[in-house]
Parts: C-alpha cells; structure tokens; sequence
C-alpha cells in the first residue's frame, strides 16, 4: 500500500503486526529518501549523531514500557533522510517484541538485507526474542536456521533465548533436548544463566528435574548461585512446601551462598499464603541472624497475611517492627489494611486508616479510592461513595471506570436506576468511555427495576460509544424481558443470536466455496441517519466479528443489526416509544416498519 504525505513522491512500506490487518503497525519503512533531504554523514556512512542519539531514547522507551512510541521515533529518521543503523533495527526489533507483534519480522529482516546491511547475531537474537515472548517456537527455530544459512554463528545468548521460549509454552523437555544438540553440533557453550532458565522451566512442571538441571550444572563445572536456590525455593513455596524452601538454606550456606531479600521475601510469603503466620513472623526473627534485612514488601506481605486470618494483634506487631527497622509504610501498606476493614465492612476504621495515611503525608492513588468506594457500596452508603468522585480532585487523582461503575452497581442494586444514570453522565461528561462490564451492570439494574425495555435501549448507547455486545450481554437484555413475563419477547432477543449465528456460517460457507458475490448492505434510515441513508455504527456481537475477519476483504457483511430487515436502532426506538405510551398496560403490538 502506497502513502504520499504532503507534495513529496516518497514510498512508503507500512509494516502491519497484524494478520487480520485490523490495525496497522505505525512503523514505516522508506525505500528512497527524496532528493536534497538525505544527511551526507548517513550517505557517506559516517557516524550520525542524530541516529545514534534516538536510537539511544528508542532503547530508553521499551525500558520504560513504552515501546508503542518508539516507532514514530524510527519514522522521523527515514522522514529527515537519516539511514536507521542495524542497532536502530534491533531496537526495533525490542519494540515488537514487547508487543508481541510478529508478523512484521520478516518484512523487517528483508528491508535491513536491501539496504546492504548484514544482520549480525545480536539484531537475529532480538527476532528470535520476539518470537519466543510470542510463543511461536517455529518462528524462533526458522530464524536460527536462517542464521546459519548466513553464516552468523548462534550464541549461548540464542541457546538462552530458545531455552527460555520452551519453558514459556510449558516445553521445558524440548529446551532439554535443545541444549544437548547445540552444545554439539554448533559448540555453543551454555552458562550459568543457561541452566537457571532449565531449572526455572522445569521446577514449574517437575521439581525433581529442576534439581537434576542442578546437578547437571555442578558436573558441568559451574556452581548454582542464589537465583538457582531462589527458583527452587519459589517452586516449593507455591507448591505449599515452604518449609523445605526454608530448609534450603542450609543448603545455600554449605555451597557459600547467601540467601537475599528475593529469598526471604519467597518463604514469607510462602508461609502467608499457607496461613502460617507464626512461622512467617518467626523467620522475620530470623532474618536478623542471616544478616537481611526485611524490606517494605516483606512487611506488606506480612500485613496482608495477619489481615486475611484476622489476626489484628499480629498487623500491630508487625508495624511496631516496621519502626523498629526504621521502614515507612507507604500507600500500598495502608491499602493493605484498608481493604481489610472495607471487606469486613467496618468503613469508619476504614476510613480512619485513609485519613492516618493522609495524615502521614502519603498521597492516596486510585487503589486507595476504588477501596473505600467499593467498600461503602457494599455498606451501603451510596451517598458518601458517590462523593468520592469529586473528592479526588484535592488529591489529583482521577476516577476510572472500574470506580465509576463500581457505584453505578450500588445504585443499580438499591433500585435507584435514576441516580445510576446520573453518575453514567457524568462518567460520559468528563471524557470516561463505559466499558462492557458498564453497560452489563445497568442492564441488570433494569432488570431489577422491571424496565426492559430501558435495558434494551442501552444496546444504542453501546452502539454509539463503540462497545461491542457479547452473547452474555444479549442473554442478559431477554432475561429483563423475561422477568416480567413476556416470554415471546425474550425469545425474540435471542433469536437475534441464533439468526447471527447461521448468517455468520452461511457466509463462511459461501466463501470457502470461492464462488461468493458481494454481499450489499441495504441502507437504513435511523433518527440519527443524514438524507444520504448513512445510518451510525451498528451493533455486531463480537462473534460475528471474529467470523468476518475470516472473510474475504471483496465481500461487505450485513450487520446483525441490519439482517431482520430493519435496524436494530428503529427496532428498539419504536418498543421505547410504545412502552412509554403504554406504561406496559397492554401486549407488545409489532406497529413499526423499517424506511428501506
């Protein structure tokens, strides 16, 4: 596909991530850089500095976690007639793989070969990289054929990499396997980290082979170092053994390995998460003789256990030792004990320990907030969790969707649809979009209330915001129908489902025979519809839109919302409207029509 930006003849190679081509990857690949806009220290192969230093802030972004900004980084050098490097490539590269998107490789590997550069082992590890945090071993294994296809010698850093994308799809035999073939057919040497990532492979699966791993790698010459004991002691810890993980470190201080804060914070919240608060808090003692001290997360951990047995004799001493230590809580360890209190359904001590935090000169976060709100909805006290919303701004803090539909729930549940909608406006009215768990929550709210037909009008409002119906969110509109009785009604919504279902196969089928036509799409005039017949987005449950990713771009799908032979808009519009009149004192009469 071709892109001309402004007056400029410039070609441009959209890279799409994408199989299903629904959304393309924003990374551009310029084949020829117009004339008089190229850098003559790039042309005459000389260092540049400006590739060099956004090479440098597109590295600095994927560290970050934000590797979807590194590509109109790398856009801008090929657009000011820079040439990226193979190390700009291989970050980019670091960028794909962060987000999983793979299609776009080989594409990449092709341009970095045309522009007469040769791929070296650390640009191949970063594609084998990508594809193993993708899961795709056969993408992984096909690029270190072609390493050797190229004459670019594997390295213990791809025999790790491998290693580690088995252990990732639950593999760890084949990482086995693998190990052995390239220590002797391509002489690659593993090392220490090699044998941690078996280990942490297999102590997922089968903890005996994880220490045959260990074993392997003593007669290898090499000796296991406290990221090998911490992955075994992990592996016991979840496995609900957290006495042997304990009992290991004996073994650690006869093999001169000192166990870490990693290795103690595992075996403490080893023991909480077995209940054993008395083992937990005795091996805090411990700590001391070991020479670690305990840090903030520990204590958390700690907390968190005396909070979940109830044991608020046991939260007060750990936070006597907390200043003993001279660590500070922080706001993780408030809310902490916060959602304690909130589960409990003791919101003043909740709400005490709020303003102990604030107090502390510790700035509640979203978490915070979503606690107390959460908490006085179950409570009850919808009034003061609605007050929230404003309250947060002193703070700077925001409130998400996850808050606000938490106390749309409290209003759905107390049957005071009204105050519900309120705070659904003025979610809309401060820019935050209504997810599906939003929208499913008012529905049922409706159904509570014995509205259906306001449940079913919210199907519009998802229409216009962009959110796609599932098969739940329908079931849920027929029972509000058929919680009043009108089963033919509930039926009538669910047929909407089965009709979708066969349309989408219908269609399947037809393609797969290769004959299908174009189908066309009749035109609807809704209330929203402009005098060209243009109607807004239609409803399409999200199996019919997974099914029409199959189908082949030549042919345009009629919406399910379009199917019955009028939208789904009027359709709803008109049993609104008759409900109104109506006050549901009669039957349903079917007295609309569709404007074709």
């Amino acid at each position: 596909m071709e892109k001309h930006i402004g007056k400029t003849s410039k070609r441009e190679k959209w890279v799409r991530a994408s199989p299903t081509m629904d959304k393309v990857c924003p990374t551009s690949v310029t084949d020829d850089v117009p004339a008089g806009n190229s850098c003559s220290a790039c042309t005459g192969n000389q260092s540049c500095h400006t590739v060099i230093s956004r090479t440098k802030l597109m590295t600095k972004l994927v560290k970050r976690g934000k590797p979807q900004e590194v590509f109109a980084i790398f856009d801008s050098l090929s657009a000011e007639g820079h040439r990226p490097t193979l190390v700009t490539y291989t970050t980019l590269l670091a960028a794909l793989a962060a987000q999983k998107k793979i299609r776009s490789i080989p594409s990449l590997i092709s341009k970095v070969e045309e522009t007469g550069m040769k791929p070296d082992s650390i640009f191949l590890n970063a594609a084998i990289n990508a594809y193993c945090e993708a899961g795709d071993m056969k993408g992984a294994m096909k690029i270190l054929s072609k390493m050797k296809q190229i004459g670019c010698k594997p390295t213990t850093s791809t025999l790790n990499t491998l290693i580690k994308g088995y252990g990732l799809i639950g593999k760890p035999d084949k990482s086995l396997k693998l190990l052995e073939v390239m220590t002797e057919e391509d002489n690659v040497k593993p090392n220490d980290m090699t044998y941690n990532i078996l280990v942490r492979a297999w102590s997922k699966k089968n903890i005996s082979q994880a220490w045959n791993i260990v074993y392997k790698m003593v007669a290898s010459g090499l000796q296991p170092d406290v990221v090998t004991y911490n992955t075994l002691a992990r592996a016991y810890a979840q496995g609900g053994e957290t006495s042997r993980a304990e009992a290991m470190i004996h073994e650690m201080q006869k093999n001169r390995v000192e166990p870490n804060e990693r290795t103690c914070g595992i075996i403490i919240n080893g023991y909480c998460s077995e209940g054993n608060m008395n083992y937990a808090l005795r091996f805090l003692y411990r700590m001391r003789d070991l020479g670690v001290l305990p840090n903030l997360v520990i204590f958390n951990t700690l907390i968190k256990g005396f909070l979940d047995t109830m044991d608020t004799d046991g939260v007060d001493e750990v936070l006597t030792l907390m200043k003993q230590f001279g660590v500070k809580p922080d706001v993780v360890t408030f809310s902490t004990v916060m959602n304690a209190w909130s589960s409990a359904g003791l919101m003043d001590k909740c709400q005490d320990t709020f303003n102990e935090m604030e107090n502390s000169g510790i700035k509640p976060d979203i978490q915070a907030f979503s606690i107390l709100a959460k908490g006085y909805v179950r409570a009850g006290e919808l009034e003061k969790a609605e007050s929230l919303l404003t309250a947060m701004s002193k703070y700077a803090v925001y409130p998400n969707v996850v808050i606000f539909t938490t106390i749309i729930s409290g209003w759905c549940s107390a049957g005071k649809m009204e105050y519900a909608m309120r705070v659904y406006d003025n979610m809309c009215g401060v820019g935050i979009s209504p997810n599906l768990k939003t929208y499913e929550t008012l529905i049922w709210g409706y159904g509570e209330s014995r509205q259906p037909w306001k449940a079913e009008e919210l199907l519009l409002a998802m229409e216009e915001n962009g959110v796609i119906p599932e098969e739940n969110t329908i079931r849920l509109v027929a029972d509000t129908w058929r919680s009043i009785g009108l089963i033919d009604e509930a039926n009538r919504v669910m047929d909407s489902i089965k009709n979708d279902r066969n349309f989408t196969e219908n269609v399947n089928d037809e393609d797969l025979d290769g004959n299908s036509k174009p189908i066309s799409t009749p035109r609807l005039l809704s209330p929203d519809s402009n005098a060209t017949g243009i109607g807004t987005p239609q409803v399409v449950p999200r199996e019919s839109r997974l099914s029409i990713r199959n189908i082949s771009a030549r042919s345009s799908v009629v919406p399910f919302s379009n199917r019955c032979g009028f939208g789904l808009r009027q359709f709803i519009v008109c049993r609104m409207q008759l409900f109104s009149k109506s006050q549901m004192s009669g039957q349903l009469v079917h007295s609309c029509k569709a404007v074709i």
